[in-house]
């Protein structure tokens, strides 16, 4: 179906503007996992997994070769473990987090994803006792990440689970080093059953038992196509984009399909989110600058990213009857660089983000606030996420981080793809009365339409 030929100028992209195939994430059914003994179940997940993922690693290394595209990252995520796994408690969940923990280690994974949960309408004990369960895990653990789904359209928005969730991601800051652990955590709004990026990754309930998807990359690939168009109108930006968005998907679905070829699995989607990292040239934050934002966050940077996003998504659903995932323009603060000058020149602050959540392909994510922010404060941002998420239809995501002893303007570096993260200021006034009301949001007027 695919060709090497239809990617030959894609090899360019790989070579001066830092494309690459952004993860190839094998998932993995756990629920014939499913049993009252822990010992039994920590030995089907193990004897589960070692087998159906032992040549991943391999596989993509040979299909990287074979096309000359770099595979930034080779992943796993297994099913919501609270649902298989929902007569276990807390240090039985944790026990069963090691042994994933250990699988990775030994396939040479850096992430599995699937620590989760999904509690839009309310939670069962066992979720409950695994949503405790996370700041410990996060301590006892390297390479699992959590979430949470606390809304959906359909639902509304369970403000018990909300309010929750602004303790155990206090919990987590304090038990591990530099608060990495919030790096790994994220809560959400209309999760998608499919998507390949951690720390959200997780295997969908109506997915297969086995199935291979990839997410792609490409800022600095649509970067140098927006720098080049030059002062053109907004309708010919967007066919630039398109156009380049077209051909990334095109070759991250070749990537995708010939990793899971190779390994005789089944392919899902391809998740056509443009992903930044923390090196100049790989940006969100520069392409909307290029656009003609003098600096990311100032009046306009909405609409721009607005125009990115839906350029992206209308270009990469052109090359793929297989789109899924997130599929959009990730803003993480802390691993775009441009995203962190913004923070430095003091043009993009914590309420600009907020905004443009409402038109990118997931929320805040990645943003560091001071340590001594209130519980209740965290909640607020995560309902406030939520909301537009279920007004707008779409999925949107909290990944905060909260480093014990800081202050606003302090800086935390986290290396590597996490990047730096400048600690932003929060709203002085509190929150709390609003978040203890607890109960549930009701489901806007949109989530009735059947």
């Amino acid at each position: 179906m695919y060709e090497f030929n239809e990617v030959i100028e894609t090899l360019r992209m790989t070579e001066v503007e830092n494309f690459d195939i952004r993860t190839v994430t094998l998932g993995i059914s756990l629920r014939d996992c499913a049993s009252h003994s822990l010992e039994i179940a920590k030995s089907k997940i193990r004897a589960k997994i070692m087998p159906l993922a032992s040549r991943h690693l391999a596989v993509a290394a040979e299909v990287e070769a074979m096309y000359g595209i770099r595979i930034a990252n080779k992943r796993l995520s297994v099913t919501p473990l609270s649902i298989p796994f929902d007569m276990f408690r807390e240090a039985e969940f944790i026990e069963l987090a090691k042994v994933l923990d250990q699988c990775a280690k030994e396939l040479g994974i850096d992430f599995i994803g699937g620590y989760s949960a999904l509690v839009q309408k309310g939670m069962t004990a066992g979720e409950r006792a695994m949503i405790h369960s996370i700041p410990d895990m996060m301590a006892a653990t390297e390479r699992i990440c959590s979430s949470v789904n606390v809304a959906t359209t359909k639902a509304g928005i369970n403000m018990d689970a909300v309010q929750l969730l602004g303790h155990i991601i206090k919990s987590i800051a304090a038990k591990t080093p530099r608060a990495l652990g919030c790096c790994k955590f994220v809560a959400f709004c209309n999760v998608p059953e499919d998507n390949p990026f951690v720390a959200g990754a997780f295997h969908g309930i109506s997915e297969p038992d086995i199935t291979l998807n990839v997410g792609i990359s490409g800022p600095g690939v649509v970067l140098a196509a927006v720098r080049e168009a030059g002062h053109c109108d907004f309708g010919e930006l967007s066919e630039v984009i398109k156009r380049t968005a077209f051909k990334i998907t095109r070759a991250g679905e070749l990537i995708g399909r010939k990793v899971a070829e190779k390994s005789g699995v089944p392919f899902g989607i391809v998740d056509i989110s443009l992903a930044p990292t923390p090196l100049w040239g790989d940006s969100i934050a520069e392409i909307l600058e290029a656009m003609g934002i003098e600096s990311v966050g100032a009046h306009g940077t909405t609409a721009a990213l607005m125009l990115l996003n839906d350029s992206v998504k209308k270009g990469g659903m052109m090359a793929s009857s297989y789109v899924g995932g997130m599929s959009g323009a990730f803003i993480p603060v802390s691993e775009d660089a441009g995203m962190i000058r913004g923070v430095e020149r003091g043009s993009l602050t914590l309420e600009k983000l907020e905004a443009m959540t409402s038109v990118c392909c997931v929320g805040l994510d990645m943003v560091a606030v001071p340590g001594d922010t209130p519980a209740e404060t965290i909640s607020a941002i995560i309902a406030d996420e939520c909301a537009i998420g279920i007004v707008n239809n779409k999925t949107t995501a909290v990944r905060i981080i909260v480093p014990p002893g800081t202050k606003v303007g302090d800086t935390v570096d986290y290396g590597g793809l996490l990047g730096k993260a400048i600690i932003m200021p929060v709203s002085k006034f509190s929150s709390q009365a609003f978040i203890t009301r607890g109960g549930r949001i009701p489901a806007p007027c949109k989530g009735i339409n059947n």
